[in-house]
């Protein structure tokens, strides 16, 4: 293997992404606008939740609930409606998001000691939003129960009533305030650089069969192998320079912690890279043209995101599926990435997932390599 031949190739690969000033805007600055369009348009924090009010009891009581509601102006914002066929008008429409219904007689079953029935109609169109919100609502009322209870209980023996209770203080670890842009940017992070080195790096051989040099560089010295590194070399530098640029706008901007070492992210990173390269080239490998190159990436790409870990949980998968997550390079570099971002931890529990990700890479660049011989025979 020359070196030289392949800083040739490398260097020929640097003219051409020069010589395109697209090209040069869609590596640098794409993945910037991706990262705040995704960081603030992609988050699981629900806030603001748009609710109905029907009370047709109107009483001190139900006006007393309706208040818990309104207390919480961060998750709800009430509007009141007079009339049953406008709680169905209104989830219909998409304008609310939940409707409470208080009936006739709520007031009358709490004081004769029965149990008072709220209905609570939610869209469950996301089912994840639903179940939020539903938990929103359940708490609201519990606390009211609670307050109820605790009344007839001072009622009727008195003025110091001590309730037996369980005193529950959850802690969260690793995202104290529990911000979803903790969680999704450093994911972000995962899949723009998935998305830019494979693209580009399926393009590279296909783009040389469609102008008509492949056929002048097959017929030069160089090997495979150093035609694939000098193909590879630049793209790398350029993921590692938009990591690099991602990492302090989340820091700076987005407020990020970086509680591991960045030093350790990085290294790990051209590890990530020899694997979402080594598969761009064999994408490059496979096809004819840049138009089947770009459709069989999408047809990668889109199971990576999906089957990672970035927005589903892993373990919420069929255990068939959960098995196929091994094969995917982005799932062991999104828990290196939070792993690093959010626990702080560091190589003595991350090997795992790097010794994963250096033998897929190693995997794909052979593949890449063995396929492109195959190709000049």
């Amino acid at each position: 293997m020359s070196v030289k031949r392949i800083l040739h190739i490398l260097k020929k690969e640097l003219i051409q992404i020069r010589r395109d000033p697209m090209m040069i805007r869609l590596i640098f600055f794409a993945p910037i606008m991706q990262l705040f369009i995704f960081g603030y348009a992609i988050t699981s924090d629900i806030e603001h939740v748009t609710t109905a009010i029907l009370d047709m009891d109107n009483t001190s009581r139900s006006r007393e609930l309706v208040s818990r509601f309104a207390a919480s102006p961060r998750y709800f914002v009430l509007s009141y409606i007079y009339s049953p066929r406008d709680v169905d008008t209104l989830l219909d429409s998409g304008r609310a998001q939940m409707a409470i219904t208080i009936p006739r007689g709520f007031a009358s079953d709490i004081s004769s000691g029965r149990t008072a029935d709220v209905q609570v109609s939610i869209d469950g169109s996301d089912s994840k939003t639903a179940s939020i919100i539903g938990n929103y609502a359940n708490t609201v009322c519990a606390q009211y129960s609670q307050q109820i209870i605790t009344e007839r209980l001072m009622r009727s023996g008195g003025t110091s009533v001590s309730l037996p209770s369980v005193d529950l203080r959850i802690r969260a670890w690793y995202n104290p305030d529990l911000k979803s842009v903790n969680y999704l940017v450093p994911g972000v992070l995962c899949l723009i650089l998935l998305v830019v080195t494979m693209m580009l790096t399926s393009l590279a051989i296909v783009r040389e069969r469609e102008i008509g040099t492949l056929e002048q560089i097959i017929v030069t010295p160089i090997k495979p192998l150093e035609l694939m590194l000098g193909k590879v070399t630049p793209f790398a530098a350029i993921g590692m320079i938009n990591v690099l640029t991602i990492v302090l706008a989340a820091s700076l901007w987005f407020k990020v912690p970086i509680e591991g070492s960045v030093l350790l992210l990085f290294a790990l990173t051209i590890i990530f890279l020899t694997a979402s390269l080594g598969l761009g080239l064999l994408v490059s490998t496979v096809s004819r043209t840049q138009q089947q190159a770009m459709m069989v990436s999408f047809f990668i790409m889109q199971p990576s995101v999906l089957l990672s870990g970035f927005m589903f949980p892993l373990d919420a998968m069929p255990v068939a599926i959960q098995y196929l997550t091994y094969l995917i390079p982005l799932r062991y570099y999104l828990e290196i990435v939070r792993g690093i971002f959010l626990r702080g931890v560091g190589i003595e529990v991350l090997w795992p997932q790097a010794l994963c990700l250096l033998g897929l890479g190693g995997a794909l660049l052979a593949a890449s390599v063995v396929r492109f011989n195959k190709k000049i025979g």
